[in-house]
């Protein structure tokens, strides 16, 4: 069998449970898993006063809840005044009738998050369903200094900028205002249910989902969740736009961001590593293929440690971009090399293979390029999702 279909005997051995991530099962065998992550990416200006309804799409269900609130990048203390959570009605701000739920932490409803950390949630009885919508609404009555965020949501959320009162509206008639670009504060919701485990995917703008179309759930993790789902895996999203490998960039880097974006989230039982064409377009630029392989197999030994498995996927081809030279493009393909045969990895999802033009394998394929010839768009992310999902054997 190849190397880069493995299937479920090599990769999907990381289902075993018992690793140091998984929370233990109950006796109807439930555990938390994660659904959903928006990977801290910077701070942007807080909105004190204000309720931010953020909408998020979860990939499994359960029954119940916990949301984690992030204060990871703050200077200050975060005072969280009132957090719900509620299924979203519809296509805007409002809620289900009914679901609207209060969100406690160690019993209480106001908290307060350290500067540097995140802050996870008592469970919250709610049932939601694979692919639901869910509105979690932060509230935070006082000036904290700058919010942490992640930048590209691709998803419309909702904002009142009166939010006393209203964290817990049923209707959307105070959220007038609307944050396309960002979630604020929400840094992951976890799912109790007999799900197997999650799936992480750990990237830059390619996986965060630069070049899909907005609000519909095209980034390539969404679309492998739609894959996964009947065999109960969740899916959560770790990637940053403009994140590097070997370096900070947009973020801090792969490697300094493993354990708290990666490795610590619940349940997760397989990383998929697609990181690295920022170090070969940033300033200054990585040109030795020695250093991404030690930094791959750093990565894959640390959590190799957890018992989580490694997926690798090769870096995708970008000629035509202004980025692109002939000197990081041989640099690519070296990578690309150690990726499939190195041996570091428990499989190779090959993204270069499957997405790059075969008159031009410097170039994306023309018909999964959204015009920058380094992004995806709806259909070179579906390619994305279905090479990784061959390469879990799914």
């Amino acid at each position: 069998m190849s190397k880069v279909v493995r299937g479920l005997a090599a990769v999907l051995v990381a289902l075993v449970p018992g690793t140091a991530t998984a929370a233990a099962p109950d006796r109807t065998g439930h555990a938390w898993t994660g659904s959903w992550e928006a990977a801290p990416s910077g701070t942007t200006a807080g909105l004190p006063g204000a309720a931010v309804r953020n909408v998020v799409h979860l990939s499994v269900g359960g029954s119940a809840v916990r949301v984690r609130i992030g204060n990871r990048f703050g200077a200050l203390p975060l005072r969280v005044g009132a957090v719900t959570v509620a299924l979203r009605r519809g296509s805007g701000a409002g809620a289900v009738a009914g679901s609207m739920r209060t969100v406690t932490f160690r019993g209480g409803r106001t908290a307060v998050v350290p500067t540097g950390r995140d802050l996870l949630s008592d469970p919250v009885r709610l049932t939601v369903r694979a692919a639901a919508d869910l509105l979690v609404t932060v509230f935070v009555p006082e000036d904290c200094g700058r919010a942490t965020e992640h930048r590209t949501a691709l998803q419309t959320s909702y904002v009142a900028r009166d939010g006393a009162g209203h964290a817990a509206d049923e209707d959307d008639a105070a959220y007038t205002a609307t944050a396309v670009s960002r979630w604020y504060y929400l840094t992951g919701v976890d799912v109790r249910a007999p799900a197997t485990g999650s799936v992480v995917a750990l990237g830059d703008s390619l996986t965060d989902g630069t070049g899909s179309t907005p609000d519909t759930n095209h980034r390539w993790p969404d679309l492998l969740a739609d894959r996964l789902r009947r065999h109960r895996l969740g899916v959560l999203n770790a990637g940053i736009g403009g994140n590097r490998l070997l370096r900070d960039g947009t973020g801090p880097s792969a490697l300094a961001r493993l354990d708290t974006d990666a490795l610590d989230r619940a349940g997760v039982r397989i990383l998929v590593l697609f990181e690295g064409v920022n170090d070969l377009n940033g300033t200054p630029t990585a040109t030795d293929p020695d250093a991404y392989a030690e930094a791959y197999r750093t990565i894959v030994a640390r959590a190799h440690a957890r018992g989580i498995r490694v997926v690798g996927v090769t870096l995708t081809p970008y000629r035509g971009h202004p980025a692109y030279s002939a000197v990081r493009e041989g640099v690519r393909q070296r990578v690309n090399a150690f990726i499939r045969d190195g041996g570091v990895f428990d499989a190779v999802a090959d993204a270069d293979a499957a997405l790059r033009d075969p008159a031009d394998p410097e170039r994306l394929l023309p018909t999964y390029d959204p015009g920058d010839h380094l992004h995806f768009d709806d259909d070179g992310m579906a390619a994305v999702a279905t090479v990784v999902g061959k390469a879990l054997g799914r």
